[in-house]
């Protein structure tokens, strides 16, 4: 008996590489044409956002990193594309928030503040750096939640005082030893003349309008609260009321 017969002697045939379809290499086409093509509208879109050769071997990299993984159309036995879409779907909808998020952010934060302004109408509103705007209480008075040595301290605006007065009760919370302190100053304040002890605090500061070394009097008699004066307001480029609003313009 020869050597090729019998079932010991036949060889096996050597199994077929499958075929990829011909629909999946037009749609892998396609994918990387409508890359090239997002690629192209994206440098029209953004010019010179591409300058340097890292930048062009970042994209190169990219791109050649993209190709490599939609070779997972062809190489797929069996591809659902109702999920696949899905998914694509699910990933652009993730993008375009992402992106929005990123573009539109600054103006998301104002939108937090002026939504803060409507229920606590002590918060200022930055309208652009070193511009603020703050909503009166319904009664004519603006009251504002500025810092004292990096704490917060409610202050009533008040251009009739010529200088910025913390009260008893805020100075102790800064930590002001009052026994300590000589009230030999008189402060004209809302409720008329009082005396006050003259100090310097580390900085003083009403959203990103900040001071530092700034001087002001501690009052001695008790206070509803602490006053925003002149020495505070002479500081700033401007300041002015339009209706229930008050706007604060710092110096650049």
């Amino acid at each position: 008996m020869s050597q090729g017969d019998g079932p010991w002697g036949r060889k096996d045939p050597e199994p077929k590489s499958p075929r990829v379809p011909r629909h999946r290499v037009l749609i892998w086409l396609a994918v990387l044409t409508a890359s090239i093509f997002a690629l192209s509208l994206a440098s029209k879109a953004f010019p010179g956002a591409v300058r340097t050769g890292e930048d062009k071997a970042w994209l190169i990299r990219g791109f050649l990193l993209l190709a490599l993984l939609s070779t997972g159309i062809l190489t797929a036995r069996y591809i659902d594309w109702g999920q696949k879409a899905r998914h694509a779907a699910m990933w652009a909808v993730v993008v375009g928030v992402l992106a929005l998020g990123i573009t539109y952010w600054e103006d998301f934060a104002e939108v937090g503040q002026r939504v803060r302004s409507k229920f606590s109408a002590s918060y200022p509103v930055a309208i652009r750096p070193h511009q603020l705007v703050v909503t009166g209480d319904g009664e004519g008075s603006f009251v504002i939640v500025g810092r004292v040595n990096q704490q917060p301290v409610r202050f009533l605006v008040d251009t009739g005082a010529s200088d910025t007065v913390l009260s008893p009760d805020d100075a102790k919370r800064l930590g002001f030893d009052l026994a300590a302190l000589k009230f030999d100053q008189t402060a004209e304040t809302a409720n008329g003349e009082g005396h006050g002890a003259k100090i310097r605090v580390r900085s003083l500061a009403v959203g990103d309008i900040a001071f530092t070394d700034f001087p002001v009097l501690i009052n001695q008699a008790p206070m509803a609260g602490s006053l925003l004066g002149m020495s505070f307001l002479r500081r700033l480029e401007s300041f002015q009321i339009k209706g229930s609003r008050l706007y604060l313009q710092g110096r650049e």
